[in-house]
């Protein structure tokens, strides 16, 4: 089963985008059932793809409804468990459980049999929600934006993935860094892709294939569509399809993410 977690500490880096898209290719290009969850409180998942579903992902956590009450239909093969205001306080519910680490897991882990593959898409900041989805997926892709900032949450990412296996044997894998939004014309990117070099070797960590500038990116976003579906044709598009077939070739055990090159981008 495909497990997956989109997080970086910074928001804005195109994580909701890279999280939907995944979701949409399983589903589409794969023909996996697929489930999307969104643990941020902003809900932009379903803002991204224009859903208004009766009940959200704090039903789901807190008052324990059954998944199925809970997901809405986002086309083929694909169902959204989407977020909204009211996950900040399903939070602080599950501040006070015990093993609340686990969970995510322990309510996720009775419907997995409906599934093929499992993506979340978390907050920009360290909170126990994203320790959740982390201990459950054990996958990580990490996106950077094309900004210093970016790579200090791309860093921080990492540390949370080092600490959670440090403390409690997570075993949680670092997939790849994800450059996002790349365009060679501007210094900054430079900048960015050196720091992903030294990051890629210092934690042996593979970047994966970058993902250029596109107004198609915006104009999706516009029609309320996944990008895939949008315009499956465009320069985006096809790079997020290349990043995607090396992170699933990863999950279903190729090789371990420590055995894939480090690509860089031209």
């Amino acid at each position: 089963m495909i497990r997956l977690v989109i997080a970086n500490q910074r928001g804005g880096v195109g994580k909701t985008t890279a999280a939907v898209n995944y979701a949409w290719f399983l589903a589409n290009t794969k023909n996996l059932r697929t489930l999307l969850i969104d643990t941020d409180s902003q809900g932009s998942v379903g803002v991204m793809l224009n859903l208004k579903p009766k009940h959200y992902f704090s039903h789901f956590l807190v008052n324990k409804f059954h998944l199925d009450e809970c997901t809405i239909s986002a086309g083929k093969n694909l169902q959204v468990l989407c977020g909204n205001k009211d996950t900040v306080q399903a939070e602080s519910a599950l501040a006070g459980a015990v093993v609340r680490e686990l969970a995510l897991k322990i309510l996720l882990e009775p419907y997995e049999s409906n599934y093929d593959a499992v993506i979340i898409d978390v907050s920009p900041s360290i909170n126990l929600l994203q320790t959740c989805a982390m201990v459950y997926a054990r996958n990580v892709v990490i996106p950077v934006n094309m900004d210093l900032l970016s790579l200090n949450g791309a860093n921080a990412a990492y540390d949370m993935i080092r600490l959670l296996n440090e403390l409690i044997k997570a075993e949680i894998r670092p997939i790849g860094l994800m450059p996002c939004q790349v365009d060679q014309r501007l210094s900054v990117t430079t900048l960015v892709q050196q720091g992903l070099a030294k990051m890629s070797e210092m934690f042996n960590i593979a970047i994966l294939p970058a993902i250029r500038t596109d107004q198609a990116v915006n104009k999706a976003f516009r029609a309320r569509k996944a990008l895939l579906e949008h315009d499956p044709n465009g320069k985006a598009a096809q790079d997020y399809i290349t990043a995607f077939e090396k992170i699933t070739d990863q999950i279903e055990g190729a090789g371990s993410p420590n055995h894939v090159k480090a690509e860089t981008t031209a």
